[in-house]
């Protein structure tokens, strides 16, 4: 740092001779220069001031030109639009700056279109992740065997449109009261999607309820069948594990704890009927069992999906369970039939680097603000 200083120093001292040179060559004047700490000094006195002048000034403007593209390109963590990600097509709003976008109207043929929505926070590294699931989403509906595949919308839940409304088809929901979520963020995905379902034209009969962080591979058709949601299987939900819990929110009259499956609410293909009749509950219950200590210290950061497995038994809408519908790196290694990569778990990447001085591991997370930047940073370029 002291040795670019010193040369950005004496770039400024010599600056006036060498457009004296360059203008009026027999009428140079020196021109004072406040008193620089003694080392430095010695060293700027020892460089060449006069003939050298100009070659000195041409280096320190392009230094500082490459400075200031170095500066214009941080503010590029986050993407900006480009032509692979065109605009929604249609788009309205209302006095709340609600928007509803829409990729493609549903209900023709014999074809069963659902409309795959997604929750979002509006941080950066969610909005990053949208942007690239959105992407995806549209190179498989392209695709043979996507005719299923109807319009999609990012539900925004921060209460305010952000820069990506036209990129994105987007529908704004308010947020949950303040303190409400009780810093469990995700309980904003019920009440968003419960104001979606009363205040969106959706026009497909099906929904399928994803996530940001999912990567769809290959077109999906509409697994739904017979008036059941077509759903994915978590082995970490365990309905029978946490029955004397579960029985405070699904009474012993409402049937046998199997009937609860383990699923939650992503990935879900439903009727839109039936998830506009379950999102009420699966809201209420999320809240109910948050504000239950037992409940919140057994369920953790699945509580909602507890919530919403809940909710639909109660609604007595059964889910065909598909464990092929998407894969979990790194419990999943092979993608096989399966249509959506889920990369929710921290993947860790080990790597000995060797050296004439050292051996040593360096480790990168998946999740970790480090790695984060650089899958920001690798997108933008």
């Amino acid at each position: 740092v002291d040795v670019r200083w010193r040369f950005a120093w004496r770039s400024v001292q010599c600056w006036p001779f060498g457009a004296a040179a360059l203008s009026t060559p027999r009428t140079r004047t020196r021109t004072r220069v406040p008193a620089l700490p003694t080392s430095t000094r010695d060293l700027a006195m020892a460089a060449p001031c006069g003939r050298g002048a100009l070659r000195l000034v041409l280096i320190a403007v392009s230094a500082a030109f490459l400075t200031y593209n170095v500066l214009l390109s941080s503010r590029s963590l986050l993407p900006l639009p480009t032509a692979s990600f065109p605009a929604a097509t249609t788009a309205s709003s209302s006095s709340s700056s609600r928007r509803l976008a829409s990729g493609r109207a549903g209900g023709t043929g014999g074809r069963r279109l659902f409309h795959t929505a997604v929750t979002a926070s509006g941080s950066v590294y969610n909005t990053w992740q949208c942007r690239v699931m959105y992407h995806w989403f549209k190179q498989a509906r392209r695709r043979a065997g996507g005719a299923d595949m109807g319009g999609f919308t990012r539900i925004l839940h921060s209460g305010r449109p952000d820069e990506f409304v036209h990129e994105i088809p987007t529908f704004v929901a308010d947020p949950l009261p303040d303190g409400a979520d009780q810093g469990y963020i995700v309980l904003n995905r019920p009440w968003a999607f419960v104001q979606w379902l009363q205040k969106a034209d959706i026009p497909e009969e099906y929904i399928l309820m994803a996530e940001p962080d999912h990567l769809i591979v290959k077109p999906i058709p509409n697994l739904s069948r017979d008036g059941r949601a077509a759903a994915f299987p978590f082995f970490y939900i365990e309905p029978k594990k946490y029955e004397k819990v579960l029985r405070k929110f699904f009474p012993e009259k409402e049937g046998p704890i199997t009937n609860i499956d383990p699923i939650g609410n992503s990935p879900v293909i439903i009727e839109k009927e039936s998830l506009s009749r379950i999102a009420p509950t699966w809201m209420n219950i999320s809240l109910a069992m948050k504000k239950d200590p037992e409940a919140d210290k057994a369920f953790g950061w699945v509580l909602e999906m507890y919530a919403y497995a809940v909710s639909s038994a109660l609604h007595g809408v059964g889910n065909i369970l598909h464990k092929d519908f998407m894969i979990q790196p790194p419990w999943d290694l092979e993608i096989g039939d399966s249509f959506i990569i889920h990369y929710t778990y921290g993947c860790d990447y080990d790597m000995k680097v060797y050296s004439s001085l050292l051996t040593q591991n360096f480790r990168i997370r998946l999740r970790s603000s480090f790695f984060n930047h650089v899958l920001l940073l690798t997108r933008a370029n």
